[in-house]
């Protein structure tokens, strides 16, 4: 289950419990995210996962790897808060494939990550 927990400028905040689905994608983070590209341009994305977070559904990592691949360009930001130690290892090989600046978080640090989200990108 994905829920949006806030939303401000180009910044989307999520949070994940248990498992995502593909009617989590295609109902609740697709349609934000492509709103949010299209007012802004480039979208910034604090996703937070929860202790009861469990994975996705082989459905919503397809969707996932299609939506990224479509959007590789349109986003600046990625922090991932949180989640099962695999995580780190999946975001690092997921960051690859898009041109935004991604970045882990354990959850004891979601503030950090919240304030980082929100520092203007260094150019280089």
């Amino acid at each position: 289950m994905i829920e949006v927990i806030g939303q401000g400028g180009n910044i989307l905040r999520l949070e994940a419990r248990e498992i995502l689905t593909h009617a989590d994608y295609e109902q609740v983070l697709i349609p934000k995210l492509e709103e949010l590209i299209e007012k802004h341009g480039k979208a910034r994305v604090l996703f937070v996962m929860r202790e009861d977070f469990h994975g996705w559904e082989p459905s919503a990592m397809w969707d996932d790897a299609k939506f990224g691949m479509k959007h590789r360009a349109d986003f600046e930001k990625c922090a991932v808060v949180g989640g099962p130690k695999w995580v780190e290892w999946a975001t690092r090989l997921g960051s690859m494939l898009i041109t935004a600046e991604c970045k882990t978080f354990p959850a004891s640090e979601l503030e950090l990550a919240q304030n980082w989200i929100e520092t203007e990108v260094k150019p280089g």
